[in-house]
């Protein structure tokens, strides 16, 4: 059983093929990370789960349902990149006009005391501060209970603080059965909160699969290490930064080797560290070069 379900589904906007021939399927209770550069297509199939949009080819389903209909988007919960808020409103009232449109809400108070909004629920959505307008976003997403949970670059612009709230709350979501289909741009954040990745690129699925199976893509191991001299040229280093103050960032497919030459080589160097590659490093190991699209998994 899937509660989504895009089979080879294209999506055009004049000569730009944003999706092309995708196919995705999310079980009940997964949580999902969305992975890809810019303009890869990641909010055009969130568009398209949502119902603000049809696809040229292919099928979209939604519990079951079209996204297009009213009643498959009610167990659905949204929050697109950009929210137009009601500036005149105030917090409260937002959320009690969002709760009137479903038969089970969460209590308004409930709601806004989970997301730290308490302070400004009389407050009118047009003076809430950035990071205020993204957690009321999410709150609104939730207000109805959903069964599917879209979230598009939900922590934008957030800070620390704010953005573990929202972890916290995304988590407590799915540890009670709910699914969740999250785009970031914060590659630690899916890696914080996934069980599956899917990696889209020029609106091509080219990765699927857990979070361990992707990082276990990489064959990299990341080094971080001091020294006067510039290492990022070196044998094996596949990439690297070097700052002023001497500590380099370096990715390379041999660490031992990568060790044995610095030593070796008497180079002076401290605060050495190595572990493995992580999410970031996946990422852009598979976005670098041309690879061929994996199908759902079903």
């Amino acid at each position: 059983m899937t509660v989504i379900d895009v089979d080879r589904v294209t999506r055009r906007f004049g000569d730009v093929v944003a999706l092309d021939d995708v196919s995705l399927a999310v079980g009940p209770g997964e949580l999902v990370g969305l992975l890809g550069p810019n303009g890869a297509g990641k909010s055009t199939l969130l568009s398209l789960l949502s119902g603000q949009r049809r696809p040229d080819s292919g099928t979209v389903r939604l519990l079951g349902g079209n996204p297009r209909d009213a009643a498959a988007r009610l167990g659905l919960g949204v929050t697109p990149q950009e929210t137009g808020l009601p500036a005149t409103l105030r917090v409260g009232e937002v959320v009690d006009f969002v709760a009137g449109h479903f038969p089970d809400p969460v209590p308004t108070a409930e709601l806004i005391e989970q997301f730290g909004l308490t302070e400004q629920t009389r407050k009118q959505t047009g003076a809430l501060s950035g990071g205020q307008k993204r957690r009321l976003a999410v709150a609104l997403a939730l207000v109805g209970r959903p069964r599917v949970l879209l979230l598009d670059e939900p922590t934008t612009g957030l800070d620390v603080g704010a953005r573990q709230t929202l972890w916290e709350a995304i988590r407590a979501y799915h540890a009670a059965g709910g699914t969740v289909l999250l785009t970031s741009h914060y590659l630690e954040e899916v890696q914080a909160l996934a069980e599956r990745v899917v990696v889209i690129d020029h609106g091509v699925v080219r990765a699927d699969d857990s979070l361990a199976a992707i990082l276990r893509r990489v064959g990299l191991r990341h080094v971080e290490v001091r020294s006067a001299a510039d290492l990022t040229g070196w044998d094996g280093v596949v990439r690297g930064t070097r700052q002023d103050d001497g500590s380099h960032e370096l990715y390379t497919a041999d660490a031992d080797a990568f060790v044995r030459a610095l030593v070796t080589s008497g180079v002076a160097f401290d605060d050495l560290r190595i572990r493995g590659a992580g999410l970031e490093e996946a990422f852009a190991e598979m976005v670098a070069t041309p690879a061929t699209p994996e199908g759902a998994r079903r």
